[in-house]
């Protein structure tokens, strides 16, 4: 396999997986926007509250790594 093959193969394979995640952001924002039609203020559990939190904190120092 020549280098430009590979090359193209890796930047191919780069751009598939931006496009999958960008077709999955779509979808996980679609099925907010019905929620938020649906429901005016969904009931938060314990469990959820720990996983936002878990989250916040997990970005925050990812961001702050960056």
């Amino acid at each position: 396999m020549g280098v430009i093959q590979l090359v193209s193969s890796l930047l191919r394979a780069l751009l598939a997986n931006r496009a999958a995640l960008a077709m999955e952001i779509l979808d996980l924002r679609q099925q907010l926007a019905v929620l938020e039609r649906s429901v005016k203020r969904p009931a938060l559990r314990q469990r959820d509250r720990i996983f936002w939190a878990w989250l916040s904190r997990l970005w925050n120092g990812w961001r702050a790594a960056s």
